[in-house]
């Protein structure tokens, strides 16, 4: 009697909590190589100025990193469709281990930058293929009702490990093995996200096009926009989501130190932003099942982070330099910015099938602000300053709840929760 009530009642905890059951080790195994891939976040740009390279030079190398990112990006949902989810993940695995490699061990020890250069823009390959397309995997296996709780828990795992577990772990990791060893050991950490994920998760999206077609399926990538407008529209929100994030680190600090926030609280406010920000990842993925996917993040992304943008910038000022509540604003901007989690459900949703290429253009949408960020303030702060850029900003998250406005699901649904749930492809599904 109790084996049967444990049995039955384990799938219940997963249930209400919004997790895919059969997906729990792909969580896990995406949390663990997200935390290898952000180690040296926090410290690799100063590492490299500190042993004699420029700033231009770091600046080139993340740029080349960033643009790998979003072209990888795009094609995660496009390969995951037409190819397989796991096979997909795998290569992105292979990439990363190759990037790494080359990077560590060819282009570290002697700062050569042309060879640094090459392998971190391999290297920025990796973890997009094999982590946003586990997105693909989640919109195909998951029951429609918590569809939202699923994708907050993916952002949870995403935002966590690569944002909190390897800002931590590389602290520690870098007091006792040393720079270049600590980037070595991001090996191990996606080996093991990957045994987690590819090996110990079972089951997967199997390629859905015939072997004549993959190009075609590549291609549908970009005409998936013309089929289905809100798609675009869908990327154009995505990409405003995280714009912000991008831009506030180019000129935040320097505003903030005018201020009498030395780098120390700086970085203290920007990690605790982010702790709050996969806190909520969850909170708005139930809110968004609750209250409506296009609701929650035109009211609560778009609207929330409009307004805690301004409040953010404004709170030294407000407040007289009040490390507490510049601290309150940043956190409230941070939990607002989780109000984009139901979009993730939102856009895969209006298509019965080709989600792989709707989640494309979504990724797509999540590569390109690591430039649209750092160009806007380029472009703009010399004009206007950093209070244009802030409102530029800010307008920008108001343009987006509008935007946002017009992704209705089909019979104009709060959610998908009234479709079929044998509207998914089941047979994609193993």
């Amino acid at each position: 009697m109790s084996s049967t009530n444990t049995s039955t009642f384990t799938p219940a905890i997963f249930d209400k909590a919004g997790i895919p059951q059969q997906l729990l080790w792909g969580y896990i195994g995406i949390m663990i190589f997200m935390m290898g891939d952000g180690i040296e976040q926090g410290w690799l740009s100063p590492y490299l100025v500190d042993h004699g390279m420029s700033v231009q030079q770091s600046a080139t190398l993340f740029t080349a990193y960033g643009i790998t990112i979003a072209i990888s990006a795009w094609f995660s949902g496009v390969l995951a469709e037409g190819y397989g989810v796991k096979r997909t993940m795998l290569g992105g695995l292979l990439l990363y281990i190759a990037g790494t490699i080359g990077f560590v061990g060819f282009g570290m020890p002697e700062l050569n930058f042309p060879v640094m250069l090459l392998t971190y823009a391999l290297r920025g390959f990796g973890y997009p293929l094999f982590a946003y397309s586990f997105l693909v995997w989640i919109a195909y296996s998951s029951p429609k009702h918590q569809l939202g709780r699923a994708v907050g828990w993916f952002w949870f795992v995403f935002t966590g490990g690569l944002n909190v577990l390897g800002a931590y772990y590389s602290s520690w990791a870098i007091q006792r093995f040393g720079h270049l060893n600590t980037l070595w050991t991001s090996l191990f950490w996606a080996l093991l996200g990957a045994f987690f994920a590819l090996v110990l998760n079972k089951g997967s999206v199997k390629g859905t096009a015939p072997a004549q077609s993959k190009v075609e399926e590549l291609i549908k990538g970009l005409t998936i926009v013309k089929e289905e407008p809100k798609v675009l529209l869908g990327g154009i929100v995505r990409i405003i989501n995280t714009t912000a994030q991008f831009a506030f680190p180019v000129f935040l600090p320097m505003y903030m130190a005018r201020h009498g926030f030395d780098t120390s609280q700086w970085l203290q406010i920007w990690g605790t932003i982010f702790t709050a920000n996969i806190a909520f990842n969850l909170i708005f993925g139930f809110v968004g099942d609750r209250l409506g996917w296009r609701n929650t993040v035109m009211w609560f992304g778009g609207m929330g982070c409009a307004v805690t943008t301004l409040l953010f910038y404004y709170a030294p000022q407000i407040w007289e330099n009040s490390f507490w509540m510049t601290m309150t604003a940043g956190v409230l901007w941070g939990a607002f910015l989780a109000g984009y989690v139901p979009l993730s459900a939102l856009v895969p949703s209006l298509v019965k099938k080709d989600k792989g290429a709707a989640m494309a253009i979504l990724n797509l949408g999540a590569g390109l602000p690591v430039f649209v960020g750092p160009a806007i303030v380029g472009l703009f702060i010399g004009m206007v300053g950093e209070a244009g850029v802030i409102w530029i900003l800010a307008i920008l998250y108001a343009i987006s709840a509008f935007l946002t406005r017009f992704i209705t699901l089909p019979d104009n649904a709060k959610t998908n929760i009234n479709l079929s749930h044998a509207s998914i492809d089941h047979s994609a599904v193993s």
